[in-house]
């Protein structure tokens, strides 16, 4: 038996792009402009430098769902690393250790990397015919 939100399944995968895209743009937003929110206090540069940008612009780019499965990946392994570097080495699993977020981030973006962008995208309509 189908789910009966399965008709819903385009859509559905669209808010899941976008919404995981904005969420990683705070991120980066967080550490680069310090906007929403400043980031935690004692987080190294590196992180500011390098995975700041990723989540700017990766984040960006999967929101919008321009070239969405390609900059969807970078994302991803910047969540496994966030993951086994900073949360990982404390505890085995992610209740413990408190990288559920990176975890999840992770296999979402893997997920979206595997699919492209879907409907509700630039890249979407950059491929639909003009009329």
């Amino acid at each position: 038996m189908q789910p009966f939100t399965q008709a819903y399944a385009p859509q559905t995968y669209a808010l899941m792009r976008m919404v995981a895209g904005f969420l990683f743009v705070c991120h980066g937003a967080s550490k680069l402009f310090e906007f929403p929110m400043s980031p935690p206090e004692g987080i190294p540069p590196i992180v500011v430098y390098v995975a700041g940008p990723i989540e700017l612009v990766g984040g960006s780019l999967v929101l919008v769902g321009l070239f969405g499965g390609w900059a969807a990946f970078p994302c991803s392994v910047l969540m496994a690393l966030a993951y086994w570097i900073a949360h990982g080495t404390r505890a085995l699993f992610p209740i413990q250790n408190s990288g559920e977020l990176a975890a999840l981030f992770c296999f979402v973006f893997l997920y979206i990397s595997s699919q492209g962008s879907g409907i509700w995208s630039l890249d979407h309509m950059r491929k639909a015919p003009q009329t």
